[in-house]
């Protein structure tokens, strides 16, 4: 019976990731702490974009659909999944289920322990 459960349990989080694939996962927040979700009728959140280490290594791009694609080196596509913006701060959940986060700090992306400089 535990297995059934637990295949169960799994079935409903696929669904429900499946389900919310296409909404977007931006928080806009003000300094009161009210927010609002970005959607596709509306401008990209400002972070929206790419993002990069000094030596070009490692490459975030943000897309406005709340996914991102890491390349690493010649590895396009090494990693991608979510992310979630509130204020400043962002957290990334990748498709395998790792978690990370970082924030934004002067035009400048600080994230488990790397600092990435938006492209121009």
């Amino acid at each position: 019976m535990p297995i059934k459960i637990l295949l169960l349990v799994i079935l409903l989080s696929t669904m429900t990731l499946q389900s919310c694939q296409d909404e977007p996962l931006i928080r806009d927040s003000n300094a009161k702490g009210e927010g609002k979700m970005n959607n596709r009728n509306e401008d990209p959140h400002p972070y929206v974009g790419m993002w990069v280490t000094k030596d070009g290594y490692i490459r975030h791009e943000l897309l406005p659909n709340g996914r991102y694609d890491e390349a690493r080196g010649n590895r396009k596509s090494a990693y991608q999944g979510y992310y979630t913006i509130e204020g400043d701060h962002i957290e990334y959940v990748d498709d395998t289920g790792f978690t990370a986060d970082g924030d934004f700090r002067d035009g400048v992306l600080y994230h488990a322990g790397m600092v990435l400089y938006r492209e121009e």
